[in-house]
């Protein structure tokens, strides 16, 4: 069974699309980035593909549930997303370094779930992402590299 690597790519930082891209097509892995868009992707490779999906909610993340497998690995920020990959066995990480697993996934839901909630009320202001850059990529090539290798030697 070969590994597949899958970009939840509509919110994905362009640097991190880019760096996979370079790294898949280095190393032969097949890698597909799913949005509701075009994404402009660095240069050409066989063995990327840009996979386009309606406009519904989620219509990504039911492409990728449906394809991915569990020698694969899926980037994605969507945790309730990530929490239902987890629950397939799929390995998961986000665009800052952050493994997904079974002993973390309920706290992420349980704190997304809790600042959603204190938005809606009002009690913090308008959400808006956290700023990323060098560290933020740095942690996250550093995760990727470890568990794209960890996956490669089962």
């Amino acid at each position: 069974m070969s590994i597949h690597v899958w970009i939840d790519a509509d919110s994905c930082p362009r640097m991190v699309r880019d760096y996979l891209v370079r790294y898949t097509s280095r190393l032969l892995i097949p890698l597909s980035l799913v949005a509701n868009r075009d994404i402009p992707l660095p240069g050409k490779s066989s063995c990327i593909s840009m996979i386009i999906c309606n406009t519904m909610p989620d219509a990504a993340d039911e492409y990728i549930i449906s394809h991915a497998g569990q020698q694969d690995l899926v980037v994605t920020r969507d945790i309730p997303f990530a929490a239902r990959l987890v629950a397939l066995d799929i390995t998961v990480i986000n665009d800052r370094g952050t493994v997904y697993s079974n002993e973390n996934i309920k706290e992420r839901l349980s704190e997304r779930d809790f600042s959603l909630q204190l938005a809606r009320i009002g009690l913090t202001e308008n959400y808006s992402a956290p700023s990323y850059g060098k560290d933020q990529f740095s942690a996250f090539a550093n995760c990727f590299d470890r568990e794209i290798h960890r996956l490669l030697k089962s």
